[in-house]
C-alpha cells in the first residue's frame, strides 16, 4: 500500500455526513480541534499523529460558503504540514461550481480560482459528487475522483418504475444527465425550453415532448432557490402531466426554496445529504433526503486501497 493508515477527519459543514461515512468504513473520525476567534478567523490543531498518514478531510462548501472554503484551505494546509503521506478533499458539494466560464465580459471564473486555493493549500486530490460541470476536473492539476449520485437515485426511483414514466430536463444543458437516468430506468425524456433574463430569474417557454398523462420526474443537479423547478413543474401541468415530482443531487434550497416547493405543483422532491439539511427541510413533507455516505465511503476505501473506482462513476 502506497500511502499509511486511513484517517478521516470532519470540517464543521457536515459533521453528520462524516460520521455516516466513518460508520461505513468502520474507522473512528480522526481527532483534531477546530475553532473560530473572536473575529471568526479559523483555528485549527490536529489532535493525533499524522505523519507518514492518508488523509480524507470531508467538508462540502456550503452556506456559508466561503468560511467553509476557508476552513478546508486551513485544515488541509495543517495536514501538510504535518506530514501526511496524502491529502484527500472530501467535497460532497463543490461551491462556486456555477461559475465555470466566461460568458459574460468582465466577470470571473470562480471555479477555476476554488480549485487553484485547494491545488495551493497542499491538497493531493479531490473527491467530488456531482459537478455542475464536468469539465471543472480539468481546472484541476491533481487528480480528481468525480461520483455521480445516479445509483443512488435509481435504486430509489425503480419504485416509480412504470410505462408512463418520462424524465424531464429542466433546461437544455441537463439533457445529458436525464436522459442516462431515463435509460436505466427504460423511460422516456422530455426537455423545458427555458430562457434566463438578465436578473437570472428563469422564464419557462415550452414543453418539449410527450409529458400528457404520463409520470415526470424533473431530474437536476442543483435546487437553490427553486424558481426554474417550480415553473418547470407548473410548464408540465399544464401541458397534461399527471403527476410531477423532482429529484435533484445538492438541495441547497436557499431563501423562498421551501416556501415555493411547499405551494408548487410537485408531488415530491428527493435530494441527497450532500448538503445538510435544515430542520425545516427535514420536516417537510414534499422532501425526502437520501444519504450518499455509502458511496463516499466506497470510494474513500478504493482510493486508500488504490483499487479502482471507475465502477462507481455510473
Amino acid at each position: 500500500m502506497l500511502n499509511g493508515q486511513l484517517k478521516l477527519f470532519s470540517g464543521s459543514a457536515h459533521p453528520r455526513l462524516a460520521r455516516e461515512v466513518a460508520d461505513y468504513l468502520g474507522t473512528p473520525l480522526g481527532r483534531a480541534n477546530l475553532k473560530r476567534f473572536a473575529d471568526t478567523e479559523v483555528s485549527f490543531r490536529i489532535d493525533e499523529n499524522i505523519r507518514g498518514a492518508d488523509v480524507f478531510i470531508l467538508q462540502p462548501t456550503c452556506t456559508p460558503v466561503d468560511a467553509h472554503l476557508v476552513e478546508l484551505c486551513v485544515m488541509t494546509d495543517a495536514f501538510r504540514r504535518s506530514s501526511a503521506a496524502r491529502i484527500t478533499a472530501v467535497i460532497p458539494y463543490y461551491g462556486y461550481a456555477r461559475q465555470d466560464r466566461k460568458d459574460k465580459p468582465r466577470v470571473p471564473i470562480s471555479a477555476k480560482l476554488v480549485a487553484n486555493l485547494l491545488c495551493a493549500a497542499g491538497a493531493n486530490r479531490v473527491l467530488t459528487m456531482d459537478l455542475h460541470k464536468a469539465q471543472i476536473q480539468g481546472f484541476f492539476d491533481i487528480p480528481v475522483d468525480h461520483l455521480f449520485a445516479a445509483p443512488v437515485f435509481i435504486q430509489h426511483l425503480s419504485a416509480y418504475q412504470e410505462p408512463s414514466l418520462v424524465f424531464v430536463s429542466p433546461d437544455a444543458g441537463g439533457v445529458e444527465r436525464a436522459r442516462a437516468y431515463a435509460k436505466r430506468l427504460g423511460a422516456d425524456l422530455a426537455i423545458i425550453d427555458k430562457r434566463r433574463s438578465e436578473d437570472g430569474r428563469a422564464e419557462v417557454m415550452h414543453v418539449v415532448g410527450d409529458v400528457r398523462d404520463r409520470v415526470c420526474i424533473i431530474q437536476d443537479d442543483i435546487v437553490d432557490t427553486a424558481g426554474t423547478l417550480v415553473q418547470s413543474a407548473s410548464a408540465l401541468r399544464e401541458n397534461g402531466a399527471a403527476r410531477v415530482m423532482a429529484c435533484a443531487v445538492h438541495g441547497v434550497l436557499s431563501g423562498p426554496a421551501l416556501e415555493r416547493i411547499e405551494g408548487s405543483a410537485l408531488e415530491k422532491l428527493v435530494v441527497t445529504n450532500t448538503i445538510p439539511p435544515r430542520p425545516e427541510i427535514i420536516a417537510s413533507e414534499k422532501i425526502e433526503i437520501l444519504s450518499v455516505a455509502p458511496l463516499l465511503g466506497k470510494a474513500i476505501q478504493s482510493i486508500h486501497q488504490e483499487t479502482s473506482v471507475s465502477s462507481l462513476f455510473v
